[in-house]
C-alpha cells in the first residue's frame, strides 16, 4: 500500500452510539511525506474516553498532546506542521483554545483556519483540531 494509515478503527466499535460501520484512521501518511490526521478532541486514543468535559482549555491541552502523539507516530512532529484547521462550538472559548494550542505552536507558522460550528460529533467535545504535516527529509 502506498499509504501508511495509523491507528485503524471502525466507527461501529468505536461509537456504537452512531449506528455506523466506516473504516477510519487516526493518521494517514501520504507516500511517505505528508502526514494527514483526523480532527483530534479531548479523548484518549487507547480507551475512546472522553476527557476534561465542560473545559475548553483543558480540551484542547489534550487535543495537542494527541496531534503531538501522532505526529510522532507517523515519523514527524509539530515543527512540521504546515495546516492547522480549529473547529469551536462556541466563540467565547476561542481565547482559552488559542492560547493553549499557541503554546504548542510557537515558532511554527502554520496556515490556519478557525470555523465556529454548532456542534462537534459528540455533545461534550467543544474543540476539535485537524492537522497537515509533512515527514522532514
Amino acid at each position: 500500500m502506498v499509504h501508511k494509515r495509523i491507528r485503524k478503527f471502525n466507527t461501529k466499535e468505536t461509537y456504537p452510539e452512531q449506528n455506523l460501520n466506516n473504516d477510519l484512521s487516526q493518521a494517514v501518511v501520504a507516500k511517505g511525506t505528508t502526514v494527514f490526521l483526523r480532527g483530534q478532541v479531548s479523548q484518549d486514543l487507547d480507551t475512546r474516553e472522553t476527557l476534561n468535559e465542560g473545559n475548553p482549555k483543558l480540551q484542547t491541552r489534550k487535543t495537542m498532546e494527541n496531534i503531538d502523539m501522532l505526529l510522532k507516530e507517523a515519523g514527524s512532529c509539530m515543527d512540521h506542521i504546515c495546516r492547522i484547521v480549529v473547529y469551536l462550538t462556541d466563540i467565547r472559548y476561542r481565547d482559552e483554545v488559542y492560547k493553549e494550542m499557541g503554546v504548542w505552536l510557537k515558532g511554527v507558522f502554520p496556515c490556519s483556519t478557525g470555523l465556529v460550528v454548532p456542534a462537534l460529533a459528540r455533545p461534550e467535545w467543544v474543540v476539535e483540531i485537524e492537522v497537515t504535516a509533512v515527514i522532514p527529509d
